[in-house]
């Protein structure tokens, strides 16, 4: 750490004496005593006019007042402060996919019906997970899902989400897909939490694999797909500061299925993205987070520009 200002000046080795050292010490000595009495008549009376018009040194100019607020987490976040570029996704479309739906749970026949997602047939939907103190998964989708669509419409793109809390139930993993096909998305993305077994921490990116079967076929879409997805998890892992998950992966945050209705009928590049995990106590602390949600979706945003600016 450096230091500038006369306060902090590099000590100096003292000069070699001078001839002329003893009269000025001497004649120093003699203006001395006169000084200090010219500087109390000034300290008695004040300056001319009465106010106090010295500057404030750095120090005290810089220095916040006793007891003033830090500042927030977002004013000291650079990218809380750049200014918004409206016209930089100006033309493209972004269809972001919260998962589950706060009301499925009061709706298990409808969500326990069998839709075909090309490879077999799966569950319409299901409730998703929760925390140990209830907070759900759909919850924690859709306030993400929010901040991520007022990020990417602000740089001007088209968000369309497939549910905003106005449905019944749902809707169904292949509908999810059809919605994202139907608006010519340019990238798709499914916001999700885990629910896997204490310990177990750390995102992951889902990426669909290669299917062709019955209605699936992704084959056109893997790989931009899987260039959607590494951009996402780089983008997240960065401004969330997490890291990616410790019991699949490989480490990577990478994981690549073929299970799923929503990535295996979609005929846009689209990920799932698993957050964290609901079930672990730190990862926990985490997404219950309004400022760690924030950071998620501004990461989440940043690799989804990066894609779609190639």
């Amino acid at each position: 750490m450096s230091y500038t200002g006369p306060e902090f000046d590099p000590h100096r080795p003292p000069s070699r004496r001078s001839p002329l050292r003893r009269p000025l010490t001497v004649a120093l000595a003699a203006l001395v005593p006169g000084a200090l009495l010219g500087w109390g008549v000034y300290a008695a009376v004040g300056a001319p006019g009465g106010g106090d018009d010295r500057a404030a040194s750095p120090a005290t100019a810089t220095r916040p007042a006793a007891g003033s607020a830090a500042p927030s987490d977002d004013a000291k976040d650079p990218a809380a402060t750049e200014p918004a570029a409206p016209a930089a996704l100006k033309g493209k479309v972004v269809v972001i996919d919260p998962g589950h739906n706060p009301a499925n749970f009061q709706h298990p026949t409808e969500i326990n019906r069998k839709v075909d997602i090309g490879t077999n047939w799966k569950e319409c939907d299901t409730t998703g997970t929760a925390t140990d103190d209830g907070y759900a998964e759909a919850d924690f989708t859709l306030d993400v899902a929010h901040r991520l669509r007022d990020l990417l419409r602000a740089q001007g793109a088209t968000v369309k989400l497939t549910q905003d809390g106005d449905r019944e139930y749902g809707p169904c993993v292949d509908e999810r897909a059809r919605i994202g096909n139907e608006a010519g998305a340019d990238a798709a993305i499914s916001i999700h939490a885990d629910g896997s077994a204490a310990g177990h921490r750390g995102y992951h990116v889902i990426l669909p694999g290669a299917v062709h079967q019955g209605a699936a076929d992704t084959r056109a879409v893997v790989a931009p797909s899987a260039d959607l997805g590494e951009r996402v998890a780089d983008g997240f892992g960065r401004r969330t500061g997490t890291a990616p998950a410790n019991y699949l992966g490989d480490g990577t945050g990478l994981v690549t299925r073929t299970d799923l209705g929503g990535l295996n009928l979609s005929k846009v590049p689209k990920v799932f993205l698993e957050c964290g995990n609901m079930r672990d106590a730190a990862d926990e602390e985490l997404l219950t987070s309004g400022a760690w949600r924030q950071k998620a979706a501004q990461g989440i945003s940043e690799g989804i520009v990066s894609f779609l600016r190639g």
